[in-house]
């Protein structure tokens, strides 16, 4: 099987979306289709997918669609269900109606030769029993059992009609079909949207053992470095091909574009140089040759182009507290969350500055413990103290879903009228809502918009504590990537919920994790989770039970130990380096003449300072001790 776009051209409504697409798909390639929000990866799949066809809009455009051989394309909207009385395990069976077809007819053909010697059903039985086996005919039922079972379908449910699943449930099981029918071609469009972090792991393995070709467009860097082999990006609608996953792409566009820009500026030197002695010596009998000579060059040169300049502008703010909460910005005990049934007991607690990241399973309660800290749900049992002076930002999607015949200026000015119309407009711009694009309705943004909209107005407030529900839905990578510098330099507390665990490793210097109704804390980030949950299962259980009693006991190889020993130490050294900076800005406010005269600010300023110093001489005590323990390995 190969399919292969040549200078491919597509218009859509007389606009041209993709300009010069150039893609080769083979029989076992895992491609991913990276972009910007907008730049036509889903209308590349509806292309290859054949929905679509090339435009040629001159002669010397040269477009060419290829394919060979009669490959079977798969794409969700193909994924349709004709029976809806039939059960989920039924439905997912059907996806693997050939093998069971061979599995009856080799039955039929065994139970032939055990009556009488048939040399034809023993040709076709040996035959039939090769191709059986080639097409996993004797594991076929624990992979979709197993399929089932990580995209979040209990026992129970296996055996309900898919009449009595909800839309999303309903997606999500034509999903899993289409994965288990095995095309030659497997088209997917953003496939780990709605997907927990189980079903995106079985996900990733599946795909990654996959026997034919795959074309992913994705937003999950993670995802991307984990499944596909050769990234093509579209930019100005044309593609552009690097090998590798996600993280070599990045590393080698921008290595290309330095590379570029070099090779360019040192031809346009060299350009300058030979036009300079040609024109000097041109007129002059005895340096005529020379300057020809020069000026033949010039024309043989084959012309570097300079690097294209592409839309890279995404949203920036100088964003930091404008208040100072104190140390203890929250303490969770035993907090009973959910609706009419409780989903998860939580107990924690949040440090001033503090970034905490949390993940688990959908439907367990990730959710519905930010809506319970902000207020929108009542708790069950249990309680949440929140310190004082915390002022808090809370954002969820449903937030940035509402509809509204506001303009974006107008929408914005609501919340803060007391900003004159430069103020308002500065702010939007630096959430990339320029010139007439304030003039949208709220109603006529996309998904991605209305998040920068909606993150713009919480930022506006700079609150001190923010409380994020997946705030990078909708966003492109490169939208992602501005949030994820913004948070990680945001020096107030955060909390959020994400299944982006490129932006979880980035953002959180904590993980809570929400694991079948319990909770687990792990102090040192999405390494620690990650190094837990390549435990045997007996052990992850375990794993913090056995840190209490044992710190030294819980990695089983000294590899592991010394990769927690300097995750111990660097942690250290982070506090010592807080402590130190907030004693710094302490002793900078007693110095200042504005409170010399404030007997009150005194007074907190050096209760502040009393405290500090204690903190800093038990975290310089914490430094010392995790160094003395890494230097013992």
């Amino acid at each position: 099987m190969q399919i292969i776009i040549q200078n491919g051209i597509v218009d859509l409504s007389g606009e041209p979306v993709l300009k010069k697409v150039n893609i080769e798909i083979n029989t076992e390639s895992k491609i991913g289709i990276v972009g910007r929000n907008g730049c036509g990866k889903t209308t590349l799949l509806r292309l290859i997918a054949g929905e679509l066809q090339i435009s040629k809009d001159s002669p010397e455009a040269n477009s060419n669609f290829m394919v060979s051989g009669k490959p079977v394309i798969g794409t969700l909207s193909q994924m349709t269900f004709k029976d809806n009385s039939v059960s989920l395990v039924n439905e997912i069976r059907s996806a693997y109606q050939h093998i069971i077809d061979m599995k009856m007819r080799l039955d039929e053909l065994q139970l032939l030769m055990s009556k009488e010697e048939n040399p034809d059903a023993i040709n076709e039985y040996t035959t039939l029993l090769d191709i059986f086996t080639n097409e996993g005919g004797f594991y076929f039922e624990k992979e979709y059992e197993a399929a089932i079972k990580r995209f979040g379908f209990s026992e129970e449910e296996k055996f309900k009609p898919i009449s009595d699943f909800s839309g999303g449930q309903r997606t999500k099981i034509a999903f899993l079909k289409l994965l288990l029918s095995k095309p030659d071609l497997l088209l997917l469009d953003e496939p780990t949207n709605h997907l927990d972090v189980d079903a995106v792991a079985w996900l990733e393995e599946y795909l990654s053992g996959y026997k034919k070709a795959v074309v992913i467009v994705s937003h999950d860097r993670m995802f991307l470095d984990k499944t596909v082999k050769t990234i093509y990006e579209i930019e100005c609608g044309k593609t552009y091909k690097y090998n590798g996953n996600y993280s070599e792409f990045v590393v080698q566009k921008q290595s290309l574009r330095e590379q570029q820009a070099k090779e360019y500026e040192a031809q346009q030197k060299e350009i300058a140089r030979l036009n300079e002695l040609g024109e000097r010596f041109r007129y002059k009998a005895n340096k005529a040759a020379m300057a020809q000579s020069k000026l033949k060059q010039l024309e043989r040169m084959d012309l570097i182009e300079p690097p294209e300049t592409y839309d890279n502008r995404t949203f920036k703010a100088a964003f930091q507290p404008t208040v100072r909460s104190v140390n203890d910005v929250l303490s969770v005990r035993d907090l009973a969350i959910g609706y009419d049934r409780v989903l998860s007991k939580v107990s924690f607690d949040i440090k001033r500055g503090e970034h905490i990241g949390i993940i688990g399973g959908n439907g367990l309660g990730k959710s519905t413990l930010l809506k319970t800290l902000v207020g929108a749900v009542p708790c069950l049992s249990g309680d949440f103290i929140i310190g004082g002076s915390v002022k808090i930002g809370y954002f969820d999607q449903q937030m940035a879903q509402y509809s509204s015949t506001d303009t974006v200026l107008d929408d914005f000015r609501n919340e803060f009228p007391s900003y004159n119309d430069f103020q308002a407009r500065s702010a939007l711009g630096a959430f990339l809502f320029s010139g007439e694009d304030v003039f949208k309705t709220v109603d006529m943004l996309s998904g991605g918009e209305r998040v920068r909209l909606a993150l713009c107005k919480i930022f506006g407030k700079k609150p001190n504590f923010l409380i994020l529900d997946e705030p990078t839905n909708h966003m492109d990578i490169l939208s992602k990537e501005a949030l994820e510098d913004l948070l990680v330099d945001y020096e107030g507390t955060l909390i959020f919920v994400s299944h982006d665990r490129y932006f979880i490793k980035k953002v959180a210097q904590q993980i809570l994790s929400f694991e079948n109704g319990e909770t687990k804390f792990y102090r040192f980030g999405y390494e620690e989770y990650l190094e837990n949950q390549a435990l045997p299962s007996s052990e992850a259980q375990n794993a913090v039970k056995i840190a209490e009693k044992a710190p030294k006991k819980v990695f089983t190889t000294p590899l592991k130990e010394k990769s927690r020993r300097e995750r111990a130490l660097k942690k250290a050294e982070e506090n010592v380096a807080r402590l130190e900076k907030e004693m710094s800005a302490i002793e900078k406010a007693l110095a200042d003449e504005n409170n010399q005269s404030d007997y009150i600010r005194l007074g907190e300023l050096q209760n502040e300072l009393v405290r500090v110093s204690a903190e800093l001489e038990s975290a310089m005590l914490s430094w010392e001790e995790a160094e003395s323990l890494l230097q013992e390995i």
